[in-house]
């Protein structure tokens, strides 16, 4: 029975496995130059008008010839997701694990590429 409640106290939701994502990815990773190929922002709708706005920034990097085209959530990094990315042709920093080229980011809460 305690045993239980300690498994499930030590679950992580979605929002926190992500930053330990980024984190990783900040320790670890490489850097190399990428290119903005769209930034993406949800519309708040009246039902959720407090609901937290999306902005989501697709990129594309090479690494050892294979291009590679992801994109990162930046509403999680209230901070950064005001700052200075815009659509198109924007150059900024890529961190990618070596081990796992599609796994990037362009910010985290230590690091930012913009």
């Amino acid at each position: 029975m305690i045993w239980r409640a300690l498994r499930r106290s030590r679950r992580r939701n979605a929002d926190e496995i992500e930053r330990l994502r980024r984190l990783d990815v900040n320790r670890r990773g490489r850097i190399v130059a990428a290119e903005v190929v769209d930034l993406l922002e949800s519309e708040r709708t009246t039902a959720a008008a407090d609901a937290p706005r999306r902005r989501v920034v697709v990129y594309k990097y090479e690494v050892a010839g294979v291009t590679y085209e992801v994109s990162q959530d930046l509403s999680g990094l209230p901070s950064t997701a005001e700052s200075g990315v815009s659509a198109g042709s924007q150059t900024v920093s890529v961190k990618y694990d070596p081990k796992a080229p599609t796994n990037s980011i362009i910010v985290c809460e230590e690091w930012s590429g913009i």
